[in-house]
């Protein structure tokens, strides 16, 4: 019983590192492009709607994603459900645009991660919150 407790502990603990590092260093990005021109994900309907820039948009998007991964670190439970349904909406946005398709599959992906990470950090679970 004691390895297989490690094993979840080990597994929640890559989680966490995952999931709170990627969205600090996307959200970062969104500042530099370096990665990629984030802004090439956005929804046409959704840039025409914007009352600035795109760039200043998925600036507001950077902040929001730093804030998520901070969170899934201090405060894992909350954090890993946010991130969840952040990924879901930016899959739902690829899907709408009919393009990047196989990026909204893997957001999925990760979003089902996330919330794995979110269930595994429950008061009843052993903590690494």
């Amino acid at each position: 019983m004691e390895t297989s407790t490690k094993n979840v502990e080990t597994v929640k603990t890559v989680l966490k590192l995952t999931y709170g590092l990627v969205p600090i260093v996307a959200g970062a990005d969104k500042f530099t492009n370096l990665l990629t021109d984030w802004s090439q994900y956005l929804h046409p309907a959704v840039k025409s709607m914007l009352p600035f820039s795109d760039h200043i948009f998925m600036m507001i998007v950077g902040i929001i994603e730093v804030i998520a991964g901070i969170l899934v670190l201090t405060a894992t439970q909350k954090g890993a459900y946010l991130v969840s349904i952040w990924l879901v909406l930016i899959a739902l946005n690829l899907v709408a645009t009919g393009s990047y398709l196989d990026v909204a599959v893997r957001d999925i992906v990760m979003a089902i991660g996330a919330f794995s990470l979110a269930k595994l950090s429950t008061e009843n679970s052993p903590a690494v919150n």
